[in-house]
Protein backbone atom coordinates (compact mmCIF):
# COMPACT_ATOMS: atom_id res chain seq x y z
CA UNK A 1 0.00 0.00 0.00
CA UNK A 2 2.83 2.19 -0.66
CA UNK A 3 1.94 5.41 -2.60
CA UNK A 4 4.12 4.81 -6.17
CA UNK A 5 3.23 1.38 -6.51
CA UNK A 6 0.54 2.19 -9.32
CA UNK A 7 3.70 3.77 -11.09
CA UNK A 8 5.59 0.59 -11.47
CA UNK A 9 1.35 -1.06 -12.30
CA UNK A 10 1.10 1.91 -15.00
CA UNK A 11 5.15 1.33 -16.44
CA UNK A 12 3.90 -2.44 -16.94
CA UNK A 13 0.92 -2.30 -18.60
CA UNK A 14 -0.10 1.10 -20.07
CA UNK A 15 3.10 3.02 -20.45
CA UNK A 16 2.12 5.17 -23.12
CA UNK A 17 -1.29 6.43 -21.60
CA UNK A 18 -0.84 10.14 -20.46
CA UNK A 19 -0.35 10.16 -16.79
CA UNK A 20 -0.66 13.91 -16.67
CA UNK A 21 -1.88 17.21 -18.37
CA UNK A 22 -0.74 21.14 -17.78
CA UNK A 23 -1.18 23.24 -20.38
CA UNK A 24 1.08 21.86 -23.31
CA UNK A 25 2.86 19.05 -21.28
CA UNK A 26 1.66 16.07 -21.86
CA UNK A 27 3.79 13.31 -20.01
CA UNK A 28 3.49 9.60 -20.18
CA UNK A 29 3.67 7.23 -17.07
CA UNK A 30 6.59 5.76 -18.57
CA UNK A 31 7.69 9.53 -18.68
CA UNK A 32 6.39 10.41 -15.55
CA UNK A 33 8.01 7.52 -13.53
CA UNK A 34 11.59 8.71 -14.66
CA UNK A 35 11.15 12.21 -13.87
CA UNK A 36 9.88 11.19 -10.36
CA UNK A 37 12.80 8.59 -10.01
CA UNK A 38 14.79 10.96 -11.15
CA UNK A 39 14.27 13.80 -8.67
CA UNK A 40 13.73 11.82 -5.63
CA UNK A 41 17.67 10.79 -6.46
CA UNK A 42 18.32 14.31 -6.65
CA UNK A 43 16.42 15.18 -3.14
CA UNK A 44 18.62 12.28 -2.10
CA UNK A 45 21.79 14.10 -3.75
CA UNK A 46 21.03 17.12 -1.62
CA UNK A 47 21.05 15.72 1.76
CA UNK A 48 17.47 14.66 2.28
CA UNK A 49 16.45 10.95 3.11
CA UNK A 50 13.46 8.77 4.53
CA UNK A 51 11.23 10.95 7.18
CA UNK A 52 12.29 14.18 5.90
CA UNK A 53 9.68 16.52 5.21
CA UNK A 54 9.48 18.39 1.91
CA UNK A 55 7.12 21.74 2.07
CA UNK A 56 4.93 22.80 -1.30
CA UNK A 57 4.05 25.87 -1.60
CA UNK A 58 2.50 26.19 -4.87
CA UNK A 59 -0.62 26.35 -7.55
CA UNK A 60 -1.71 23.03 -9.04
CA UNK A 61 0.52 21.30 -11.56
CA UNK A 62 2.28 18.62 -13.55
CA UNK A 63 5.33 19.43 -11.38
CA UNK A 64 3.50 19.42 -8.16
CA UNK A 65 2.94 16.26 -8.84
CA UNK A 66 6.16 14.61 -9.45
CA UNK A 67 6.86 16.82 -6.42
CA UNK A 68 4.64 14.70 -3.96
CA UNK A 69 5.52 11.02 -5.58
CA UNK A 70 9.06 11.95 -5.79
CA UNK A 71 8.89 12.76 -2.15
CA UNK A 72 7.01 9.10 -1.36
CA UNK A 73 9.48 7.10 -3.90
CA UNK A 74 12.30 8.81 -1.28
CA UNK A 75 10.16 8.08 1.60
CA UNK A 76 9.92 11.57 2.73
CA UNK A 77 7.08 13.39 3.99
CA UNK A 78 5.01 15.59 1.37
CA UNK A 79 4.11 18.88 3.71
CA UNK A 80 1.66 20.64 1.07
CA UNK A 81 1.20 24.03 2.53
CA UNK A 82 -2.25 26.19 1.30
CA UNK A 83 -1.03 29.29 -0.70
CA UNK A 84 -3.95 31.43 0.61
CA UNK A 85 -2.49 31.69 4.07
CA UNK A 86 -0.62 35.07 5.18
CA UNK A 87 3.08 34.80 5.52
CA UNK A 88 2.81 34.40 9.47
CA UNK A 89 0.64 31.46 9.05
CA UNK A 90 2.92 29.86 6.23
CA UNK A 91 5.87 30.79 8.83
CA UNK A 92 4.65 28.76 11.25
CA UNK A 93 3.49 25.59 9.11
CA UNK A 94 7.32 25.55 8.01
CA UNK A 95 8.52 25.86 11.46
CA UNK A 96 6.01 22.84 13.21
CA UNK A 97 6.98 20.64 10.41
CA UNK A 98 10.65 21.15 10.46
CA UNK A 99 10.80 21.36 6.80
CA UNK A 100 13.99 21.73 5.46
CA UNK A 101 13.17 22.04 1.48
CA UNK A 102 10.62 24.40 -0.14
CA UNK A 103 8.73 23.64 -3.40
CA UNK A 104 7.49 26.67 -4.74
CA UNK A 105 6.75 27.87 -8.15
CA UNK A 106 6.07 31.16 -10.06
CA UNK A 107 3.06 32.29 -8.07
CA UNK A 108 4.71 31.85 -5.02
CA UNK A 109 8.41 32.94 -5.48
CA UNK A 110 7.73 36.36 -4.22
CA UNK A 111 7.53 35.38 -0.47
CA UNK A 112 9.80 33.55 -0.17
CA UNK A 113 12.03 36.45 1.06
CA UNK A 114 9.34 36.92 3.22
CA UNK A 115 9.81 33.97 4.88
CA UNK A 116 13.20 33.31 4.93
CA UNK A 117 14.51 35.48 8.34
CA UNK A 118 11.23 33.66 10.32
CA UNK A 119 12.39 29.74 9.22
CA UNK A 120 15.72 29.11 10.09
CA UNK A 121 15.38 25.51 9.66
CA UNK A 122 14.74 26.20 6.03
CA UNK A 123 18.18 25.08 3.87
CA UNK A 124 16.81 25.31 0.49
CA UNK A 125 14.09 26.63 -2.39
CA UNK A 126 13.47 24.56 -5.09
CA UNK A 127 11.97 26.17 -8.09
CA UNK A 128 9.16 24.19 -10.03
CA UNK A 129 7.72 27.40 -11.97
CA UNK A 130 7.53 27.86 -15.73
CA UNK A 131 9.87 30.68 -15.74
CA UNK A 132 13.63 30.57 -15.07
CA UNK A 133 14.85 29.95 -11.65
CA UNK A 134 15.42 32.56 -9.44
CA UNK A 135 18.66 33.87 -7.74
CA UNK A 136 18.97 31.68 -4.44
CA UNK A 137 16.85 28.98 -5.42
CA UNK A 138 17.34 25.33 -7.11
CA UNK A 139 16.34 24.83 -10.91
CA UNK A 140 13.83 22.01 -11.11
CA UNK A 141 14.81 20.89 -14.70
CA UNK A 142 18.13 21.35 -13.97
CA UNK A 143 18.05 18.73 -10.71
CA UNK A 144 16.43 16.33 -12.76
CA UNK A 145 18.89 16.44 -15.57
CA UNK A 146 21.65 16.07 -12.97
CA UNK A 147 20.34 12.95 -11.20
CA UNK A 148 20.94 9.54 -10.98
CA UNK A 149 17.56 7.69 -10.76
CA UNK A 150 17.06 5.98 -7.17
CA UNK A 151 15.31 3.00 -6.88
CA UNK A 152 11.77 3.27 -4.84
CA UNK A 153 11.74 2.63 -1.00
CA UNK A 154 8.61 1.12 -1.06
CA UNK A 155 7.66 2.10 2.11
CA UNK A 156 5.95 0.28 4.26
CA UNK A 157 1.78 1.20 4.68
CA UNK A 158 2.39 2.70 8.37
CA UNK A 159 4.99 5.04 7.04
CA UNK A 160 4.12 8.36 6.84
CA UNK A 161 3.37 10.20 3.82
CA UNK A 162 1.89 13.71 4.26
CA UNK A 163 1.04 16.46 6.68
CA UNK A 164 -1.71 18.41 5.83
CA UNK A 165 -2.66 21.29 7.82
CA UNK A 166 -6.12 22.09 9.11
CA UNK A 167 -7.26 24.51 11.53
CA UNK A 168 -8.16 23.97 15.31
CA UNK A 169 -10.65 25.58 17.57
CA UNK A 170 -7.60 26.85 19.25
CA UNK A 171 -7.03 28.74 16.29
CA UNK A 172 -3.25 27.02 16.22
CA UNK A 173 -3.46 25.10 12.92
CA UNK A 174 -2.50 21.36 13.05
CA UNK A 175 -1.25 19.13 11.49
CA UNK A 176 -2.49 15.78 10.55
CA UNK A 177 -0.57 12.84 9.81
CA UNK A 178 -1.67 10.54 7.13
CA UNK A 179 0.16 7.51 6.26
CA UNK A 180 0.65 5.82 2.79
CA UNK A 181 -1.58 3.03 3.87
CA UNK A 182 -4.34 6.21 5.12
CA UNK A 183 -4.33 7.49 1.53
CA UNK A 184 -4.70 4.01 -0.23
CA UNK A 185 -7.66 2.79 1.51
CA UNK A 186 -9.57 5.70 1.21
CA UNK A 187 -8.87 6.03 -2.39
CA UNK A 188 -9.43 1.89 -2.90
CA UNK A 189 -12.57 2.24 -0.75
CA UNK A 190 -14.00 5.14 -2.99
CA UNK A 191 -13.22 3.50 -6.62
CA UNK A 192 -14.86 0.07 -4.73
CA UNK A 193 -17.95 2.26 -4.26
CA UNK A 194 -18.13 3.68 -7.88
CA UNK A 195 -15.93 2.02 -10.34
CA UNK A 196 -13.23 4.37 -11.84
CA UNK A 197 -12.25 3.52 -15.83
CA UNK A 198 -9.13 3.10 -16.53
CA UNK A 199 -9.44 4.94 -19.91
CA UNK A 200 -11.01 7.93 -17.61
CA UNK A 201 -9.78 11.25 -17.62
CA UNK A 202 -9.91 13.31 -14.85
CA UNK A 203 -9.75 17.20 -13.94
CA UNK A 204 -8.00 17.97 -10.66
CA UNK A 205 -8.62 22.08 -10.48
CA UNK A 206 -9.58 21.76 -6.64
CA UNK A 207 -5.96 22.48 -4.98
CA UNK A 208 -3.81 19.78 -4.08
CA UNK A 209 -3.19 21.11 -0.77
CA UNK A 210 -6.29 20.26 0.23
CA UNK A 211 -7.00 16.50 1.10
CA UNK A 212 -9.98 16.46 -1.50
CA UNK A 213 -7.51 17.33 -4.66
CA UNK A 214 -4.19 15.22 -3.02
CA UNK A 215 -6.86 12.42 -2.71
CA UNK A 216 -7.77 12.65 -6.09
CA UNK A 217 -3.82 11.99 -7.20
CA UNK A 218 -3.76 9.40 -4.95
CA UNK A 219 -6.96 7.37 -7.23
CA UNK A 220 -5.58 8.77 -10.25
CA UNK A 221 -1.90 7.23 -9.88
CA UNK A 222 -3.62 3.87 -7.88
CA UNK A 223 -5.94 3.34 -11.37
CA UNK A 224 -3.50 4.73 -14.16
CA UNK A 225 -5.64 6.90 -15.51
CA UNK A 226 -4.90 10.34 -16.76
CA UNK A 227 -4.75 13.85 -14.62
CA UNK A 228 -5.64 17.44 -16.39
CA UNK A 229 -4.42 20.06 -13.91
CA UNK A 230 -5.56 23.60 -13.94
CA UNK A 231 -3.50 25.42 -11.59
CA UNK A 232 -6.91 27.98 -10.22
CA UNK A 233 -10.20 27.73 -10.87
CA UNK A 234 -12.08 30.31 -13.53
CA UNK A 235 -15.05 28.78 -14.53
CA UNK A 236 -14.19 29.73 -18.21
CA UNK A 237 -11.39 27.89 -18.32
CA UNK A 238 -12.87 25.21 -16.66
CA UNK A 239 -15.70 24.98 -19.16
CA UNK A 240 -13.36 25.12 -21.82
CA UNK A 241 -11.07 22.01 -20.34
CA UNK A 242 -13.64 19.78 -19.62
CA UNK A 243 -14.65 19.96 -23.42
CA UNK A 244 -11.65 20.42 -24.84
CA UNK A 245 -9.83 17.83 -23.50
CA UNK A 246 -13.07 15.31 -22.83
CA UNK A 247 -12.66 15.34 -19.49
CA UNK A 248 -15.09 12.50 -17.78
CA UNK A 249 -15.41 13.47 -14.35
CA UNK A 250 -14.47 15.92 -11.70
CA UNK A 251 -14.24 16.83 -8.23
CA UNK A 252 -15.89 20.70 -7.43
CA UNK A 253 -16.53 22.06 -4.46
CA UNK A 254 -20.14 23.80 -4.55
CA UNK A 255 -19.31 26.73 -4.66
CA UNK A 256 -17.04 26.18 -8.10
CA UNK A 257 -20.61 24.47 -9.60
CA UNK A 258 -22.29 26.98 -9.07
CA UNK A 259 -19.93 29.51 -10.74
CA UNK A 260 -19.79 27.29 -14.28
CA UNK A 261 -23.79 27.03 -14.06
CA UNK A 262 -23.89 30.86 -13.80
CA UNK A 263 -21.50 31.60 -16.43
CA UNK A 264 -22.38 32.88 -19.63
CA UNK A 265 -20.52 30.42 -21.78
CA UNK A 266 -22.00 27.25 -19.86
CA UNK A 267 -25.12 26.99 -22.48
CA UNK A 268 -23.04 26.10 -24.87
CA UNK A 269 -20.34 24.38 -23.72
CA UNK A 270 -19.74 20.30 -24.94
CA UNK A 271 -20.03 18.22 -22.26
CA UNK A 272 -21.30 15.13 -23.68
CA UNK A 273 -17.57 13.24 -22.25
CA UNK A 274 -18.47 14.50 -18.53
CA UNK A 275 -19.77 11.24 -16.87
CA UNK A 276 -19.61 12.02 -12.99
CA UNK A 277 -19.44 15.08 -11.00
CA UNK A 278 -18.41 14.24 -7.39
CA UNK A 279 -19.12 17.29 -5.18
CA UNK A 280 -17.52 17.32 -1.57
CA UNK A 281 -15.90 19.41 1.01
CA UNK A 282 -18.66 21.99 1.49
CA UNK A 283 -22.55 20.95 1.98
CA UNK A 284 -24.39 21.43 -1.34
CA UNK A 285 -28.00 23.10 -1.34
CA UNK A 286 -30.95 21.12 -2.69
CA UNK A 287 -31.78 23.99 -5.28
CA UNK A 288 -27.68 24.22 -6.14
CA UNK A 289 -27.85 20.37 -6.93
CA UNK A 290 -31.62 20.16 -8.64
CA UNK A 291 -30.42 22.80 -11.13
CA UNK A 292 -27.19 21.14 -12.25
CA UNK A 293 -28.77 17.89 -11.97
CA UNK A 294 -31.43 19.65 -14.71
CA UNK A 295 -28.75 21.03 -16.87
CA UNK A 296 -26.57 18.07 -16.92
CA UNK A 297 -28.86 15.00 -16.88
CA UNK A 298 -26.54 12.74 -18.88
CA UNK A 299 -24.17 13.02 -15.83
CA UNK A 300 -24.13 11.31 -12.44
CA UNK A 301 -23.82 13.59 -9.33
CA UNK A 302 -21.96 11.74 -6.10
CA UNK A 303 -21.43 13.34 -2.96
CA UNK A 304 -18.27 12.73 -0.28
CA UNK A 305 -17.80 13.51 3.20
CA UNK A 306 -14.91 13.35 4.69
CA UNK A 307 -12.42 15.09 6.43
CA UNK A 308 -8.75 15.71 6.07
CA UNK A 309 -8.23 13.36 9.09
CA UNK A 310 -9.95 10.81 6.83
CA UNK A 311 -7.72 11.12 4.47
CA UNK A 312 -10.79 12.53 1.97
CA UNK A 313 -13.72 10.32 1.89
CA UNK A 314 -15.54 8.48 4.40
CA UNK A 315 -18.63 8.35 3.19
CA UNK A 316 -20.47 8.67 -0.50
CA UNK A 317 -23.66 8.70 -2.15
CA UNK A 318 -24.61 8.43 -5.46
CA UNK A 319 -24.50 8.43 -8.16
CA UNK A 320 -27.57 10.11 -9.22
CA UNK A 321 -28.96 11.06 -12.37
CA UNK A 322 -31.84 13.79 -12.86
CA UNK A 323 -35.12 12.13 -13.48
CA UNK A 324 -37.68 14.49 -14.97
CA UNK A 325 -41.01 14.53 -12.39
CA UNK A 326 -39.01 13.18 -9.66
CA UNK A 327 -37.97 16.02 -6.73
CA UNK A 328 -34.68 15.44 -4.60
CA UNK A 329 -35.44 13.55 -1.02
CA UNK A 330 -32.99 12.38 2.10
CA UNK A 331 -31.53 9.80 0.04
CA UNK A 332 -30.05 12.12 -2.98
CA UNK A 333 -29.42 14.82 0.17
CA UNK A 334 -27.81 12.41 2.35
CA UNK A 335 -23.90 12.75 3.07
CA UNK A 336 -24.18 9.08 2.23
CA UNK A 337 -23.04 5.51 3.46
CA UNK A 338 -19.75 5.02 4.77
CA UNK A 339 -17.52 3.54 2.21
CA UNK A 340 -15.85 -0.23 2.44
CA UNK A 341 -13.36 -0.13 5.07
CA UNK A 342 -15.57 2.29 7.31
CA UNK A 343 -17.87 2.29 10.31
CA UNK A 344 -19.61 5.31 11.53
CA UNK A 345 -21.59 5.94 14.77
CA UNK A 346 -23.18 8.61 15.80
CA UNK A 347 -23.02 9.38 19.88
CA UNK A 348 -23.63 11.54 22.69
CA UNK A 349 -21.74 13.66 24.70
CA UNK A 350 -21.12 10.61 26.72
CA UNK A 351 -20.14 8.45 23.42
CA UNK A 352 -22.96 6.62 23.69
CA UNK A 353 -24.43 5.74 20.02
CA UNK A 354 -27.79 7.38 19.87
CA UNK A 355 -30.72 6.03 18.35
CA UNK A 356 -31.45 6.17 14.63
CA UNK A 357 -32.88 9.48 13.12
CA UNK A 358 -31.71 10.94 16.70
CA UNK A 359 -28.64 13.74 16.34
CA UNK A 360 -25.21 13.40 17.57
CA UNK A 361 -21.85 13.60 16.67
CA UNK A 362 -20.30 11.82 13.87
CA UNK A 363 -17.45 9.72 14.79
CA UNK A 364 -15.31 7.28 12.38
CA UNK A 365 -13.48 4.06 12.76
CA UNK A 366 -11.38 2.76 9.83
CA UNK A 367 -8.04 1.89 8.45
CA UNK A 368 -8.10 5.93 6.59
CA UNK A 369 -8.47 7.24 9.96
CA UNK A 370 -5.06 9.48 10.37
CA UNK A 371 -1.98 8.48 12.88
CA UNK A 372 -2.96 11.52 14.58
CA UNK A 373 -1.72 15.40 14.89
CA UNK A 374 1.85 16.22 14.40
CA UNK A 375 3.58 17.11 17.93
CA UNK A 376 0.06 18.03 19.69
CA UNK A 377 -0.41 14.50 21.92
CA UNK A 378 -3.19 16.34 23.71
CA UNK A 379 -5.51 17.26 20.73
CA UNK A 380 -4.58 14.12 19.35
CA UNK A 381 -6.12 12.55 21.99
CA UNK A 382 -9.02 14.47 22.38
CA UNK A 383 -9.76 13.26 18.24
CA UNK A 384 -8.97 9.49 18.79
CA UNK A 385 -10.61 8.01 21.61
CA UNK A 386 -11.03 3.91 22.24
CA UNK A 387 -10.53 3.71 18.22
CA UNK A 388 -13.18 6.35 16.91
CA UNK A 389 -12.33 9.76 15.22
CA UNK A 390 -14.77 12.42 17.05
CA UNK A 391 -15.44 14.59 14.05
CA UNK A 392 -17.10 17.55 15.29
CA UNK A 393 -19.82 17.23 12.93
CA UNK A 394 -23.67 16.48 14.15
CA UNK A 395 -25.58 14.36 12.27
CA UNK A 396 -27.85 11.75 12.10
CA UNK A 397 -28.39 8.18 10.65
CA UNK A 398 -31.51 7.49 9.04
CA UNK A 399 -32.71 4.08 8.84
CA UNK A 400 -31.29 2.92 5.77
CA UNK A 401 -27.58 3.63 7.33
CA UNK A 402 -27.31 6.99 5.44
CA UNK A 403 -25.75 9.67 7.24
CA UNK A 404 -26.97 13.14 7.37
CA UNK A 405 -24.97 16.31 8.46
CA UNK A 406 -27.15 18.64 10.18
CA UNK A 407 -25.13 21.21 12.03
CA UNK A 408 -21.10 21.53 12.97
CA UNK A 409 -20.30 20.87 17.04
CA UNK A 410 -17.44 22.59 16.67
CA UNK A 411 -17.99 26.92 15.59
CA UNK A 412 -16.12 25.88 11.98
CA UNK A 413 -17.03 27.72 9.09
CA UNK A 414 -16.66 26.45 5.38
CA UNK A 415 -16.77 29.33 3.03
CA UNK A 416 -15.98 28.08 -1.07
CA UNK A 417 -14.58 24.66 0.37
CA UNK A 418 -12.14 26.15 2.34
CA UNK A 419 -12.03 25.62 6.41
CA UNK A 420 -12.54 28.62 8.66
CA UNK A 421 -12.52 28.29 12.90
CA UNK A 422 -14.13 30.71 14.10
CA UNK A 423 -11.76 31.13 17.33
CA UNK A 424 -8.78 31.83 14.78
CA UNK A 425 -10.88 34.73 13.31
CA UNK A 426 -11.90 36.10 16.63
CA UNK A 427 -8.16 35.26 18.35
CA UNK A 428 -7.11 37.87 15.16
CA UNK A 429 -10.18 41.00 15.89
CA UNK A 430 -9.98 40.66 19.40
CA UNK A 431 -5.84 41.95 19.03
CA UNK A 432 -7.28 45.22 17.38
CA UNK A 433 -6.87 48.13 20.05
CA UNK A 434 -10.48 48.91 19.85
CA UNK A 435 -12.45 45.67 20.21
CA UNK A 436 -13.31 44.53 23.38
CA UNK A 437 -15.09 41.10 22.25
CA UNK A 438 -16.38 39.75 19.46
CA UNK A 439 -17.45 36.85 17.92
CA UNK A 440 -17.06 35.12 14.05
CA UNK A 441 -20.01 32.81 12.41
CA UNK A 442 -20.70 31.74 9.44
CA UNK A 443 -23.75 33.38 7.42
CA UNK A 444 -25.59 32.43 4.11
CA UNK A 445 -23.54 33.18 1.01
CA UNK A 446 -25.18 32.68 -2.56
CA UNK A 447 -21.00 32.18 -3.40
CA UNK A 448 -19.60 30.77 -1.06
CA UNK A 449 -22.42 28.47 0.57
CA UNK A 450 -21.38 30.75 3.93
CA UNK A 451 -19.15 33.93 4.34
CA UNK A 452 -17.43 34.70 7.66
CA UNK A 453 -19.47 37.12 10.18
CA UNK A 454 -18.13 39.24 12.64
CA UNK A 455 -19.40 40.68 15.72
CA UNK A 456 -17.92 43.31 17.33
CA UNK A 457 -18.24 45.33 20.97
CA UNK A 458 -15.97 48.19 20.68
CA UNK A 459 -14.00 49.19 24.29
CA UNK A 460 -15.90 52.28 26.00
CA UNK A 461 -14.69 55.53 23.66
CA UNK A 462 -13.14 53.43 20.73
CA UNK A 463 -13.78 53.65 17.39
CA UNK A 464 -12.87 51.76 14.52
CA UNK A 465 -14.87 51.53 10.97
CA UNK A 466 -15.83 48.11 9.46
CA UNK A 467 -12.98 48.47 6.54
CA UNK A 468 -10.29 48.97 9.41
CA UNK A 469 -11.17 46.03 11.05
CA UNK A 470 -11.01 44.05 7.67
CA UNK A 471 -7.99 45.50 6.95
CA UNK A 472 -6.47 44.18 10.83
CA UNK A 473 -7.04 41.07 10.09
CA UNK A 474 -5.91 40.82 6.38
CA UNK A 475 -2.55 41.68 8.36
CA UNK A 476 -2.70 38.16 9.64
CA UNK A 477 -5.49 36.10 7.93
CA UNK A 478 -5.45 34.73 4.95
CA UNK A 479 -8.30 36.39 2.71
CA UNK A 480 -11.03 34.21 2.81
CA UNK A 481 -10.77 33.81 6.73
CA UNK A 482 -11.34 37.41 7.16
CA UNK A 483 -14.81 38.84 7.30
CA UNK A 484 -16.95 39.77 4.52
CA UNK A 485 -19.27 41.89 7.15
CA UNK A 486 -19.29 43.01 10.21
CA UNK A 487 -21.53 44.38 12.65
CA UNK A 488 -21.26 46.05 15.91
CA UNK A 489 -23.20 45.89 19.04
CA UNK A 490 -23.23 46.68 22.51
CA UNK A 491 -22.98 43.52 24.18
CA UNK A 492 -22.76 39.99 22.95
CA UNK A 493 -25.21 37.05 24.64
CA UNK A 494 -23.74 35.48 27.02
CA UNK A 495 -24.71 31.76 28.89
CA UNK A 496 -24.69 31.41 32.77
CA UNK A 497 -21.50 30.04 32.19
CA UNK A 498 -20.10 33.24 30.63
CA UNK A 499 -20.16 31.43 26.77
CA UNK A 500 -21.02 33.12 24.11
CA UNK A 501 -24.42 32.10 22.59
CA UNK A 502 -23.70 32.10 18.74
CA UNK A 503 -26.83 30.39 18.41
CA UNK A 504 -28.85 33.67 19.38
CA UNK A 505 -26.54 35.51 16.75
CA UNK A 506 -26.90 32.90 13.84
CA UNK A 507 -30.75 33.23 14.63
CA UNK A 508 -31.19 36.79 12.50
CA UNK A 509 -29.87 35.03 9.36
CA UNK A 510 -30.65 31.03 9.51
CA UNK A 511 -33.77 31.47 11.52
CA UNK A 512 -34.49 29.78 14.83
CA UNK A 513 -35.24 25.75 13.33
CA UNK A 514 -33.20 26.56 10.07
CA UNK A 515 -30.54 24.08 9.50
CA UNK A 516 -26.93 25.82 10.40
CA UNK A 517 -25.82 24.39 6.91
CA UNK A 518 -26.02 26.39 3.78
Amino acid sequence: MYLTQGLHRALQQRPEVAATVFGRRRTTFGALTGRVARLAGAFARLGLSKGDRIAMLALNSDRYVEALLAAWWLGAVACPLNTRWSIPEIVDALNDCGARTLVVDDACVPVVAELRPGTPALERVVHAGEQPAPEGTLDWEALLAGAEPLEDARPAGDTLAAILYTGGTTGAPKGVMLSHANFWVSAVARMAEVPSPANGVSLLVAPLFHVAGLGRVVSQVINGSTSVLLPVFRAETVLATLQNEGITDVMLVPSMLQMLLDHPAFPDADLRHLERIIHGASPISPGLLERAMKALPHCGFQSVYGMTETAATACSNGPFVWREGVPLGSRELAAGRPCFGNEVRIVDAEGREVPRNAVGEITLRGANVMQGYWNKPEETRAALRDGWLYTGDGGCMDDAGRVHVVDRVKDMIISGGENVYSAEVEAVLSRHAAVAACAAIGIPSAAWGEAVHAVVVLRPGASATEEALRAHCRASLAGYKCPKTIEFQDALPLSPAGKVLKTVLREPFWGAGARQVN
